[in-house]
């Protein structure tokens, strides 16, 4: 399939990009996340990609590494989670704070994605707990506490995304 693309940047919207390699131009919706680190319109852009490909669609889906791929990829492998709603994830939660959360079953902080309810957050830690390559974030990352989940909840009710709130977390 189609595993990677390099060319410019032709267009973006609100979460795709519009990516010109050869003068066909791939449309390839990707994180919101992903989107603040691009450049202007003709700049040079690399995304791996995963095709999702149903009955009536095809349709690209786009990271910034291999590694952020790979975490789309294991998120669809979790009953109820479609290519969508695990962009939603990776436009709310760094892959590593997202791993974290799993680790230590931090119900609380999945469910501050927009679209992610309680039982959808415990499935997600349920099924992908034994499948995360964790050792390495669990040795060099902080315990996320209530205390930190309850600071990110409440940014996120002021309306900050929660990048932002884990931004403004480190920074404390």
């Amino acid at each position: 399939m189609i595993a990677r693309l390099r060319g410019k940047l032709e267009a973006q919207g609100e979460n795709y990009v519009i990516v010109n390699v050869g003068g066909i131009g791939f449309k390839v919706r990707v994180p919101t996340s992903f989107l603040d680190q691009l450049g202007d319109v003709g700049s040079p852009v690399e995304l791996f990609t995963h095709l999702h490909v149903r009955e009536n669609e095809l349709a690209l889906y786009g990271c910034a590494t291999e590694d952020e791929l790979t975490l789309f990829e294991q998120l669809l492998t979790v009953s109820g989670i479609g290519p969508k709603a695990a962009l939603g994830i990776l436009s709310a939660l760094s892959p590593d704070t997202l791993r974290l959360a799993i680790a230590q079953g931090q119900v609380d902080v999945l469910t501050q994605v927009p679209g992610i309810g309680k039982k959808t957050a415990q499935r997600l830690v349920l099924d992908l707990k034994g499948k995360l390559d964790l050792a390495a974030l669990m040795a060099e990352a902080p315990a996320l506490t209530p205390a930190d989940a309850e600071v990110i909840a409440a940014l996120t009710g002021l309306g900050y995304s929660v990048a932002e709130a884990q931004a403004a977390l480190r920074s404390l």
